[in-house]
């Protein structure tokens, strides 16, 4: 990869270098008519704009959405050497047709090549599928993959089927068999009067639904029948799972009768799977490398997205509890591995 300037470290802040964040996120600046009710982006000027469903006004965004230049600049000002440029899950299309939904994915899969287009060594773009469809969701992601798309990300359940049900459990040994990262984003969250104030379903539903994801690719059996090769990271730092595994842990051995329904117990699976560190706080981030690993925690920042980190890696910057091998591992040594890349010579 080509060196890029980065900012002077911040004072109090450790230095890391070769920062890969692997959770960002783009919104075309347009695409073709979806049909009623489906998301649309209604322009407000060259560099802003607003995401909309329907009538409905969803996210204001802006141009670092898909303009690379903006990007760039960002990333530069940050520090970050590439990213993971994932769907916006919004655009999943897992409530249409199979056929249709094919349609969405294509459109979105073509247009984050052409945002990705201008540094393809600093972006590495992630493809969508239609998940509803397992068989088109196989074939979207191999053709996604010979265009050149390095992984996929997913939503963490489709209507009311989680990560265990069969058609998703075919896709992800598919994905491990192309050896193709896999990330898995919430999406969808319940909504209730309860939770629709103050943002609650983005900062207890998101978490809640990581953490139902990961419960399922254990307790579903997920890791007794996919291989070991399967890479597949949970967003947002897996949700609450690194603090309740405890938890987890005492009922699946108390209550085998409804909770030991995979071969081992839950201990047993970390380090099958690795989480982002988009948990905006430094003893956050050491629960989950107590938890799962320094090997098993990758940068993420949520860019471009209000709720997301800035100046990205500022957490993992202020962690002073990791030895420099370990934060090295976090800001960018991980996630190498994860999306299949070695470093370049320098």
């Amino acid at each position: 990869m080509r060196e890029l300037r980065r900012a002077a470290p911040r004072q109090g802040l450790t230095p890391v270098s070769d920062v890969i964040d692997v959770h960002t996120h783009y919104v075309p600046a347009g695409w073709p008519d979806l049909g009623p009710g489906q998301p649309w982006l209604r322009v407000e000027s060259e560099r802003q704009a607003m995401i909309m469903v329907g009538e409905t006004e969803f996210r204001a965004v802006d141009s670092s959405c898909w303009d690379a230049s903006a990007r760039l600049a960002d990333m530069a000002a940050d520090g970050v050497r590439a990213q993971v440029v994932s769907p916006t899950p919004l655009f999943f299309g897992y409530d249409l047709s199979g056929a249709e939904a094919v349609k969405v994915c294509r459109i979105f899969n073509d247009l984050a090549l052409e945002i990705c287009a201008p540094d393809r060594e600093r972006f590495i773009p992630f493809a969508q599928v239609p998940l509803q469809d397992p068989d088109a969701a196989c074939r979207e992601l191999d053709r996604c993959l010979d265009a050149g798309h390095a992984g996929v990300e997913i939503g963490n359940h489709v209507g009311d089927q989680d990560l265990d049900s069969e058609g998703v459990v075919t896709f992800l040994q598919h994905a491990a068999s192309r050896g193709a990262p896999v990330f898995v984003h919430p999406w969808d969250m319940p909504t209730s009067p309860r939770l629709d104030r103050w943002m609650a379903r983005w900062l207890t539903g998101m978490p809640a639904e990581t953490h139902l994801s990961v419960l399922a690719m254990i307790l579903g059996g997920v890791f007794d029948r996919v291989p070991d090769a399967l890479r597949i990271c949970f967003a947002h730092g897996g949700g609450s799972f690194a603090f309740w595994l405890g938890r987890l842990e005492n009922a699946w051995h108390r209550r085998p009768d409804l909770i030991a329904t995979s071969q081992r117990p839950p201990s047993a699976y970390v380090g099958r799977f690795s989480v982002d560190s988009v948990v905006f706080d430094p003893v956050a981030l050491r629960t989950l490398v107590d938890t799962l690993g320094a090997d098993h925690v990758m940068l993420g920042s949520d860019y471009p997205y209000p709720l997301g980190e800035r100046p990205v890696g500022q957490v993992l910057r202020k962690a002073d509890f990791l030895s420099a091998a370990e934060r090295e591992a976090i800001a960018g040594g991980n996630a190498l591995r994860w999306v299949g890349r070695v470093p370049a010579e320098r």
